[in-house]
């Protein structure tokens, strides 16, 4: 089965599928946890700049592998918070996130899959949300995607903005500004790989845990970014968000990586309990989507952990 959530927001049109149609597809099977494979960049298409941004660096165009399911050196996935769809998707407040949705491409029928945060985030990086319906501490032996990544010599990261160091353990830290955005607090409970023992309880591997201001675009084939409470809109307002987002993003999209890399931008849960977590936005940003592409396909984070599986 072919669920990419990259082919159905517009990498179809690479093998000329008509875009108002998007491919077929359906949310990935809960606990699946798959091998990567990567090859072969994008020819790049020409955005406009977002409002009061500058015009990113021009790049040359580098051809696009033939394959029928496009591969990437990096792929990112940015989780903001605890927003619906409705209040995201054109709202005056976030014009930058608003520029992405037009400039690439949108999952208008994404849900998340249960409430509160942590089975979300569990789910997005293990395929599944091991029956937790809380957001305390938990220890879990399990298999996951660092497992999976590095069982085929992928690489990983995670950046948790506000991190106070380390292998931390706690369940939240307040710290100042990380890079960019404003101060605000680290929390456990929207960082998933701690949650795993055979990450928390080897050094070298709750290293990959870090704050944000290690950022490097480069770092690892797949980096999971999490904004502190403020910046991901969860304490912190929509306009707070939005400007996070219009800070950070360009150190992915304008770097030399991005030709070859895919963002993703989406949030842990809604406020409803829409499909279990919410009706909630999901942005998918690639040189090669096509620029203003939806797709109406069902998915959730389980899908989206199987494109990362699968891309």
């Amino acid at each position: 089965m072919v669920a990419l959530l990259s082919l159905a927001l517009g990498l179809a049109a690479l093998r000329g599928e008509a875009l108002t149609t998007p491919p077929g597809m359906g949310p990935a099977t809960p606990g699946r946890v798959n091998a990567m494979s990567r090859s072969g960049p994008a020819a790049i298409p020409q955005r406009a700049a977002p409002p009061e941004a500058p015009l990113p660096p021009a790049r040359a165009a580098v051809p696009w592998s033939t394959a029928a399911v496009p591969s990437f050196s990096h792929i990112y996935v940015i989780v903001m918070e605890n927003h619906e769809y409705g209040s995201i998707v054109g709202n005056a407040r976030a014009p930058y996130v608003n520029w992405l949705i037009r400039h690439y491409g949108l999952a208008t029928n994404y849900h998340a899959v249960t409430h509160p945060s942590l089975p979300n985030y569990l789910a997005l990086f293990a395929g599944s949300t091991f029956g937790i319906r809380d957001d305390r501490i938990h220890n879990l032996s399990a298999r996951n995607l660092a497992d999976q990544l590095a069982a085929h010599g992928k690489t990983w990261r995670v950046y948790a903005q506000d991190l106070p160091r380390r292998c931390y353990i706690g369940s939240s830290a307040y710290g100042g500004v990380d890079l960019v955005g404003a101060a605000g607090s680290y929390v456990r409970s929207h960082e998933p790989a701690v949650s795993f023992t055979d990450i928390s309880r080897n050094a070298t591997r709750c290293g990959r845990i870090t704050h944000l201001a290690g950022f490097s675009p480069t770092a690892a084939n797949f980096e999971l970014i999490v904004p502190n409470l403020t910046n991901d809109m969860h304490n912190g307002t929509i306009a707070q968000g939005d400007a996070f987002l219009r800070a950070f993003v360009p150190r992915i999209t304008g770097s030399a990586a991005f030709a070859r890399s895919l963002l993703v931008i989406t949030w842990d849960e809604g406020t409803t309990s829409l499909s279990g977590g919410g009706h909630v936005a999901t942005i998918v940003i690639s040189p090669i989507v096509r620029s203003g592409f939806r797709s109406s396909i069902g998915h959730t984070h389980y899908s989206l952990l199987r494109m990362v599986e699968d891309a």
